[in-house]
């Protein structure tokens, strides 16, 4: 006897204007099902995922649930149901503490109008114990680590009834050793009887986790079976729709490597002078990729904002190309040709409802080339911004459109190409490739690989370390703050790093 799914979708179209996100898309998840959803940006993976969640509402088509239609006219109507959705770019309120923000729209009340935040936490923290979590409760939401972040979204969406889990890149945030720790969370889950759908780029983690895989292009459906009918190789061609093929970057030898950037005992502590860096010494060559790992929260978002201008020092040196830059504001760190894809591009590196073409001109606009007495010359930035799109392949219908109405990969090409564009003498790459597909990963891989070759020094923040191991000449390993080791990818493994990761040093592992 055939199970009945738990949720069906039926010939689902969704309009945006001129753009078609889904085309007659059809989706089954079964009960108890983990069911991976992948496809490049702009398949149509997140859309389909709101009009389930009540965000969106289709052109046409039908939802139904364990057999029945629905009508899904809210997030609110869409956990009535039991679902809930954990979204890439995170809902929570940034000054509310992690119980306030898990207890909105299910307070526990005592004495008819008195908030109980003493039973909703008792409640919350039994949850957390459960899944293996440890969220400080009672902290702001912007003081926590986005590991922590995503661990009280999930939170917050089982304090709310949720049995069918929907989650949108949930990797993207997460440190190699956190990821297991999700998986395993998703496989008790599981075994509890939830059900989960995942949206996700990383195919070994699909094959690792899923029961189920769908794969959408260009808003339709083109793919979908049991994960033990299919490999990386079969979904990555179904998702470009043509065979991939595996082509080396290749890495020019740099005549002469001269130290770029210098950090001599750096130290920058934090309120109660906690060191969030501690003495940290680096060089970066002309030609060489720095690749930075560590567990989130041990002092790389503070190098990166330190070197771009967005965090002061206490102690120690910063040098560029001969000369100081210890706590120069962000404007003199863009003047003297640093370049920032900043790790959160939605906060720190675009305008979501400004024009396509002014987001190509950010932090430039009062180049001589793009204004004149504060008057801006739209003529120079609109053919600035042609020639970005020509030159970096990017998809857009018109450039007047907001930015926010492009695919995560597009977004992060705009980026890219404005940053890039200046010649810069070091870039700053924090996360790059977070969320992005097959082609927009290896597009910005690409750049940055050709920035390296054509003598500029690079720093790359990723918490992947395939990445790191792909594209560094060297990786520094910060831990607690420090950096406890300096590796080169060919003569390590993700497993060594791992254990620098953790500040086990070589000294721990041979006594033990």
């Amino acid at each position: 006897m055939t199970q009945t799914p738990i949720i069906e979708m039926r010939g689902i179209n969704k309009n945006f204007g001129h753009v078609r996100a889904n085309e007659d898309v059809n989706f089954t998840l079964q009960r108890g099902d983990i069911h991976a959803i992948v496809g490049e940006n702009g398949a149509g993976k997140s859309t389909l995922m709101k009009i389930l969640y009540g965000l969106y509402q289709p052109d046409s088509g039908g939802i139904y649930y364990d057999g029945s239609q629905v009508t899904i006219s809210s997030p609110r109507s869409a956990m009535q149901l039991g679902l809930g959705m954990i979204q890439q770019h995170f809902t929570l309120i940034p000054t509310f503490t992690a119980l306030q923000n898990i207890i909105i729209g299910k307070e526990t009340v005592k004495h008819g109008t008195i908030l109980d935040f003493n039973k909703a936490e008792n409640e919350i923290n039994e949850l957390a114990a459960q899944l293996g979590f440890d969220v400080p409760l009672n902290k702001p939401i912007e003081s926590l680590p986005i590991g922590t972040q995503q661990h009280t979204e999930i939170l917050k969406v089982l304090y709310h009834g949720a049995e069918i889990l929907i989650m949108d890149e949930p990797t993207a945030v997460l440190a190699p050793q956190e990821i297991e720790g999700l998986f395993e969370c998703m496989r008790n889950l599981k075994g509890e009887g939830s059900s989960i759908i995942i949206i996700t780029h990383k195919l070994d983690e699909v094959m690792t986790i899923a029961d189920t895989v769908t794969v959408m292009r260009q808003g339709k459906t083109v793919e979908t079976c049991p994960i033990a009918d299919t490999d990386p190789n079969q979904l990555a061609e179904h998702i470009l729709g043509e065979p991939i093929s595996h082509k080396a970057f290749d890495r020019k030898s740099i005549e002469e490597e001269i130290p770029i950037l210098i950090l001599e005992n750096v130290t920058v502590t934090a309120d109660g002078d906690k060191k969030l860096l501690d003495t940290i010494n680096l060089d970066v060559l002309s030609g060489e990729i720095v690749g930075i790992a560590g567990v989130e929260g041990n002092g790389q978002t503070e190098l990166v904002e330190m070197l771009t201008g967005l965090r002061k020092i206490q102690s120690g040196e910063i040098m560029l190309n001969g000369e100081s830059i210890a706590n120069a504001s962000s404007a003199e760190t863009r003047k003297k040709k640093i370049a920032h894809l900043p790790a959160d591009r939605h906060r720190h590196g675009i305008s979501l409802n400004n024009r396509i073409d002014e987001n190509f001109i950010i932090g430039k606009q009062k180049q001589t080339m793009f204004s004149n007495n504060a008057l801006l010359n739209s003529k120079n930035i609109q053919r600035f911004s042609h020639n970005a799109l020509d030159k970096y392949q990017i998809q857009v219908w018109d450039i007047a459109d907001p930015i926010k109405t492009l695919s995560g990969g597009n977004q992060q090409k705009v980026v890219v190409a404005r940053e890039l564009s200046g010649d810069p003498l070091l870039i700053i790459a924090a996360h790059p490739t977070r969320g992005l597909d097959i082609h927009a990963a290896n597009f910005v891989h690409t750049r940055l690989i050709l920035s390296r070759n054509r003598g500029k020094s690079v720093i790359l923040v990723s918490s992947d370390l395939d990445e790191l191991l792909l594209l560094s000449d060297r990786i520094a390993v910060m831990y607690n703050g420090k950096i406890v080791g300096i590796v080169q990818p060919d003569n390590t493994n993700k497993q060594e790093i791992g254990k620098l990761m953790l500040g086990v040093s070589s000294e721990d592992k041979d006594k033990s």
